[in-house]
């Protein structure tokens, strides 16, 4: 917590200059076969696998609490957007980041708007929750999120006017230890990013489990 704490004035910046629409723009577009596939409503709390060449990791979400976000994410992961993108930010005592550049720095595009920030549903960002990262503007989140390393207050939402924060939409429920490990590879400062780990961090697969 200490540490987390510690580099929260800066992470909390770069949080909002490393996410949403400015990195939805250039590198390949999302294969969708030539259909968007739908959500799947069916499920409250719906499960989704991360495949990483560092090990696996399973996330529940909450689509009562965060229903468009939980939505928008399934959507992605249905398509196959995740599929091949980096953790391309790792800030130990902090988050990890991920969803928007392949290794190759790529940008890979979205067709779909970005979302109503549901930052505001009760849920806070702590240890081990999923949660959207965005430009400054508040509902500017699209596809990049973040894997909570420790208890992060200051990212929470506290009002409209004085601090929208960053909305909470799932947690991991299997694999923490994988978050952890990624979470201590050496890093670098690179032209996407200023905590870019040195070797690739991968989501080789992102599936929805029982899908």
């Amino acid at each position: 917590m200490q540490n987390g704490r510690a580099v929260l004035p800066l992470a909390l910046a770069m949080l909002m200059t490393g996410c949403g629409g400015a990195n939805e723009t250039g590198g390949g577009e999302m294969n969708t076969g030539g259909a968007a596939l739908p959500p799947d409503f069916s499920n409250p709390a719906p499960r989704v696998v991360l495949e990483t060449n560092k090990g696996r990791i399973v996330m529940e979400l909450d689509r009562e609490a965060a229903p468009l976000t939980v939505d928008n994410f399934l959507f992605h992961v249905e398509n196959r957007f995740y599929d091949g993108l980096m953790f391309h930010r790792v800030r130990p005592g902090f988050m990890i980041q991920a969803g928007g550049f392949t290794p190759e720095l790529a940008q890979r595009q979205s067709p779909r708007p970005t979302l109503q920030n549901e930052a505001n549903n009760g849920l806070k960002n702590v240890r081990g929750t999923v949660a959207m990262a965005r430009l400054p503007e508040p509902h500017s989140a699209k596809t990049q999120f973040f894997i909570n390393l420790v208890d992060n207050p200051a990212l929470d939402f506290t009002s409209e006017e004085s601090g929208w924060g960053y909305a909470v939409f799932g947690r991991v429920i299997e694999g923490l230890d994988i978050v952890d490990a990624i979470a201590q590879v050496q890093t670098q400062q690179s032209a996407i990013s200023e905590a870019q780990p040195l070797e690739d961090v991968i989501i080789e697969r992102a599936s929805i489990e029982g899908g």
